[in-house]
């Protein structure tokens, strides 16, 4: 999948972000947020799975 200049950039900061929040929330960080903050993880690890798909079926959907 052909990427606009900078969305590969995007792609790789979110899925840097992700790694950093699920190590944050596993080291304890902000226990009144926890069930929240693990959700949006779960949000960003779906849609970084779905833009993976995307870019292995060649889609240009995005």
């Amino acid at each position: 999948m052909a990427h606009e200049p900078g969305t590969a950039q995007l792609i790789e900061d979110l899925r840097a972000d992700r790694l950093w929040l699920l190590r944050q929330i596993d080291a304890g960080r902000w226990p009144q947020w926890r069930l929240d903050l693990a959700a949006l993880e779960r949000e960003l690890g779906q849609l970084l799975d779905q833009l993976r798909e995307r870019e292995g079926s060649g889609d240009r959907g995005l």
